[in-house]
């Protein structure tokens, strides 16, 4: 061996020396096998560890109430895990095995996450740490860990060491019992189609609870107390109708037009429901209705809404399944107990579909209502409602609403959208023309697509291009008194 080749090797030695002492470094003084012992009494090698695995989305539950958990105890501490991504790769018993037989696990600071615990509100999570503490006067160690898809994690972990098993069944028992009863997602609107915007975590996703009055939907008479006496009367009355042996589960079928206001009447009732967990599912996220239907349950009382539900009424391509995801959604509504103050809300604008599913299936949805097109008056109600603090005439509101047949809520918002975008462009203070001029060009046969794209029908009898003179090449603009 010559000497470059021998002071290699020497440097080289020294360099994995020096690597192995920093492995086995240890900031505070001690190591995971030493905190562990000493914490517990006795050797942890010696001692069985108890898997708790839960979904992603309740780590945060579970972090809330470890946490207070082990402040109970004023020598608990959080300590963290070095070593790398190795540690990514090993449970708390590969840990232990791996310190007694090769080298000690180094303690570091813990991992955290910033989630979200609302629609306002952030929390940071402990996504890798081990806490230490006395539960019942018993010494408990518990290592806290998020899911990582990345390191084939799909689910949150706790990982129990007690020297009595007792200790840790306890301690897990009440753990669970917490998270039913005082989970973050309890009496909050949530949303299981998680977006890339907005506060979510693990594909739940926080919804401002909406800010509604009844003066803020227009319904036929009558139709709004029904739907509110069904959908939340029935919880309010929750002691009374169980004292008489009546169930509290109930479903409920908004049918109608697109762009007739079932959605808008599904948010009045969110605005209604305050303290009561709401579930929404739309679109894709409607396979998740066996997930929302367990959640429900335990954050009762709760409401489940699905919206569009033609889209699975028929198709089996749309969940996972051979029948329609339609039928899991009935499924999964029968499978609640009687007593389950859940209410499901469903929303359909092609009703023939979804009763051929629904009479296969009796009993789940035991109120139909419908969500008409608005008639003339209620038509000029949602004029001045979406028209609020403009300029407009009551004579201009109630001519455009004559003018307006067959028309939806949501043409009402566009018309008026329509008159103020008009003058905008013209630096102008939106006035009784513009509305004229708004519902002449909606109305005409060339905007017929564009009323379809709003939900409205062809009223049966389109403007008179020419009707009084007052479309011709006069400039003038229509409607004017």
């Amino acid at each position: 061996m010559d000497d470059t080749l021998g002071k290699f090797v020497s440097d080289f030695s020294a360099l994995v020396g020096l690597a192995q002492k920093e492995m086995t470094a240890v900031p505070n003084g001690r190591q995971l096998l030493e905190e562990l012992e000493s914490h517990l009494g006795s050797p942890p090698g010696m001692l069985s560890v108890v898997l708790e695995e839960i979904p992603s989305h309740r780590l945060v539950d579970a972090d809330i109430l470890l946490s207070e958990l082990a402040a109970a105890d004023p020598d608990s501490r959080l300590l963290g895990i070095g070593g790398g991504d190795q540690r990514n790769h090993m449970s708390l018993s590969d840990m232990i095995q791996n310190a007694l037989t090769w080298s000690n696990i180094p303690l570091a600071q813990p991992d955290y996450s910033n989630v979200a615990v609302g629609p306002a509100e952030q929390r940071q999570v402990v996504a890798l740490g081990l806490r230490l503490f006395r539960h019942g006067g018993d010494p408990v160690a518990v290592l806290q860990r998020g899911a990582n898809p990345q390191f084939g994690r799909q689910l949150a972990s706790l990982e129990v060491l007690a020297a009595d098993p007792a200790t840790a069944a306890g301690m897990l028992a009440e753990l669970r019992l917490g998270m039913e009863s005082r989970s973050i997602f309890k009496g909050q609107v949530i949303s299981l189609a998680a977006g890339d915007y907005g506060p979510s975590i693990a594909g739940v996703s926080f919804i401002a609870r909406p800010e509604l009055s009844g003066s803020d939907v227009i319904l036929p008479d009558g139709v709004l107390g029904r739907v509110e006496e069904h959908t939340l009367g029935i919880g309010r009355a929750a002691a009374a109708l169980s004292a008489h042996g009546q169930h509290l589960k109930r479903g409920l079928l908004l049918y109608g037009p697109p762009g007739t206001g079932k959605t808008h009447t599904v948010r009045y009732l969110l605005s209604r429901s305050e303290g009561t967990t709401a579930i929404l599912l739309s679109g894709g996220s409607l396979a998740r209705i066996s997930e929302a239907a367990t959640m429900a349950r335990a954050l009762a009382p709760s409401i489940v809404v699905m919206e569009d539900c033609d889209l699975i009424a028929e198709d089996r391509s749309f969940g996972h399944g051979p029948q329609p995801l339609l039928f899991e959604v009935l499924d999964a509504m029968d499978g609640l107990d009687a007593d389950s103050d859940v209410a499901f809300v469903l929303t359909t604008n092609r009703v023939d579909m979804l009763e051929r599913a629904l009479a296969q299936r009796p009993g789940r949805v035991d109120l139909a209502v419908e969500i008409p097109l608005p008639s003339e008056h209620e038509r000029a109600a949602l004029l001045r409602l979406y028209s609020h603090g403009l300029a407009f005439s009551t004579d201009a509101l109630t001519a455009a609403a004559a003018l307006t047949a067959g028309t939806t809520a949501s043409f009402a918002k566009e018309l008026v959208r329509r008159a103020v975008v008009a003058a905008s462009l013209t630096g102008t203070t939106p006035g009784d023309g513009h509305l004229n001029d708004a519902t002449a060009q909606l109305m005409a046969d060339s905007e017929a697509l564009t009323r379809s794209l709003l939900g409205s029908g062809d009223p049966g009898h389109a403007l008179e291009k020419h009707r009084d003179g007052r479309f011709g090449g006069d400039g003038q603009t229509p409607f004017q008194p």
